[in-house]
């Protein structure tokens, strides 16, 4: 059953969710005024500059962090209807309220930052319906009937209305993920081993290596658009059992596959799609370097020419499942030292032995070699992340992506890929959180402590109300920006998706391992993977520092530059 055809209706037209629907209206144009005088604050004539945007990076990264809340808040009121439960509505107005405070002190610190007037934030927060929202849903008694309305633990938290075939994805996906990952998960992460063939080759006849290619190639995909909340659905699932073993294994292919679609020459296209759809070769991206990080644009791996092809000489790091996988997008500089930044950027495809072995060493006939060990690292296990090291390491012409007429758009590939990979993550941390607070709930009602069930108190009440409202947020924004996305929408609300649920997600799974103690300290307790492998979302496709400065306020502050100078 998909989760629009959920009962126990609620009209959702109570004077709480007009309130909460009121103030954010309210809270629109000052978010608006603040990115404006952000804007001018780091430009001249018209044009951001760099020295300026680095000098206002604290307002920045409070401006980032405020988008996200405010467009979750929004999404969530105005997605409430007659459809809407009443836990569906508490929680909501509980992640209402918590980000609409959080609003207001972003945005003063950016008033405070720009000598902006705070008169009109401290209008608002003087409104008496503020305090009268933040008592009805965030008191001590709203948040108690809300944990205790949790407990039962039937009602999907964060419904979405989900077309037939996502909801069916979804139901096949989460049974999988419980009988197939869920029991391999635990031996997985606290032995470090490889993800096994007795998992991926399910997956593989499942088809979801292929979710990001069209039919034509042999995927799973439309041919004539996107279906992101396919995307996001599946990866949700799989996520929930394990973030390493499964989670995961999508975002490779889609960030290749979307390159190739992008700037592949038609034998390309013809000639990888219909493979990495079958999952033969399973991919990896090399794009991360030792001295560079997020910063794409000033990647030196170099690709040297030769006859016939290339020659790689370089580093890179943190290459995700570098080991098993077959095919390797390499981003090469190309250009020389005469073409600097992201125009000296190219795509090529590396081919190597799939190995289940945590280092390896591929030594072509002609001499060249590439060496790869992987980094120990304190959760997201199961695909490893490697160093890599070429040495005149020989690629042909044809593995570069586009060809001779591809050379020097690698970043541009590159980047058609990330907008996915963005979307996937934010739905991994959605699946890591609906693990976490399942386990949380599940503890509280089995734990005595004090004669009493710990889930009866009131502090952990308001924690898993606050919890479950978080989770409710990240999922319904997921899917709403993965529409929009799909419909032409804003890229940009991909990054702000990203960031908002994977800091959510180390938040969730740290107030679940605190409500299991002691026990939850324990690697027995698959809370305690959770809370490890959370901690790698915020870093990893993309950065939340770069994302929230270079990704989501700048590009609030162009949109602002441009409406003010057309």
């Amino acid at each position: 059953m998909s989760e629009e055809d959920r009962t126990d209706p609620t009209p959702a037209a109570t004077p709480d969710v007009a309130i909460a629907a009121r103030l954010l209206a309210c809270l629109r144009p000052l978010f608006d005024a603040a990115v404006a005088t952000l804007a001018e604050a780091c430009s001249v004539d018209g044009r951001l500059k760099a020295k300026l945007l680095d000098q206002a990076q604290v307002a920045s990264f409070e401006l980032a962090w405020a988008s996200a809340d405010l467009l979750a808040a929004e999404t969530v009121v105005a997605q409430l209807g007659a459809h809407s439960s009443a836990l569906d509505v508490q929680l909501a107005l509980i992640f209402a309220a918590d980000a609409i405070a959080a609003v207001l002190t972003r945005l003063e610190t950016i008033h405070l930052e720009t000598g902006a007037p705070l008169a009109p934030l401290q209008a608002l927060a003087a409104d008496p319906q503020w305090a009268a929202l933040r008592r009805s849903a965030c008191g001590s008694q709203a948040l108690a009937a809300a944990g205790r309305a949790l407990a039962d633990g039937s009602a999907e938290i964060g419904p979405v209305a989900l077309d037939e075939p996502v909801a069916m994805a979804q139901d096949a996906f989460r049974r999988f993920a419980a009988e197939v990952v869920a029991p391999m998960a635990e031996a997985i992460h606290r032995h470090d081993l490889t993800v096994p063939e007795t998992l991926l080759q399910p997956l593989r006849e499942m088809g979801v290596f292929g979710l990001a290619i069209p039919e034509q190639y042999g995927g799973l995909a439309p041919n004539d658009r996107d279906d992101t909340p396919m995307m996001v659905a599946v990866t949700e699932a799989l996520s929930e059992a394990s973030l390493a073993a499964a989670g995961s294994l999508i975002t490779r292919p889609e960030i290749l596959s979307r390159a190739l679609l992008a700037g592949g020459t038609p034998e390309q296209k013809t000639h990888w799609l219909p493979r990495i759809a079958s999952g033969e070769p399973l991919c990896a991206i090399a794009i991360t370097e030792p001295d560079f990080g997020s910063d794409v644009a000033s990647l030196m791996l170099r690709g040297a020419r030769t006859e016939g092809g290339w020659l790689l000489n370089g580093a890179k790091t943190w290459c995700t499942f570098a080991g098993k996988a077959g095919l390797l997008m390499v981003v090469t500089r190309t250009g020389g030292v005469d073409v600097p930044g992201h125009k000296g950027l190219s795509l090529l495809l590396v081919e190597k032995p799939s190995v289940d072995t945590h280092a390896f060493v591929f030594s072509q006939p002609k001499g060249g070699r590439l060496t790869g060990k992987a980094i120990p690292t304190i959760g997201y296990r199961g695909m490893h992340s490697f160093d890599l090291a070429f040495e005149d390491f020989f690629v042909p012409d044809a593995n570069v992506i586009g060809g001779e007429a591809g050379l020097g758009k690698g970043f541009y590939f590159t980047m058609a890929g990330m907008v996915g990979g963005r979307m996937q993550t934010a739905a991994r941390a959605s699946g890591v959180m609906r693990a976490a607070l399942r386990a949380a709930l599940q503890y509280a009602a089995d734990r005595k402590v004090f004669g009493a069930p710990l889930g009866s108190f009131a502090l952990t009440q308001a924690k898993l109300a606050r919890m479950a409202a978080r989770l409710a947020a990240c999922r319904q924004l997921a899917f709403e920006v993965a529409r929009r996305l799909d419909a032409g929408g804003d890229r940009m609300q991909a990054s702000l998706v990203k960031l908002l649920a994977c800091r959510s997600a180390e938040w969730v799974t740290r107030e679940a391992l605190q409500i299991h103690g002691g026990m939850g300290y324990a690697e027995e307790a698959a809370v305690s993977r959770y809370f490890v492998d959370a901690r790698v979302l915020s870093i990893f496709e993309g950065a939340e520092e770069t994302l929230a400065l270079k990704v989501i306020a700048r590009s609030l502050m162009d949109d602002a530059i441009a409406r003010n100078n057309p």
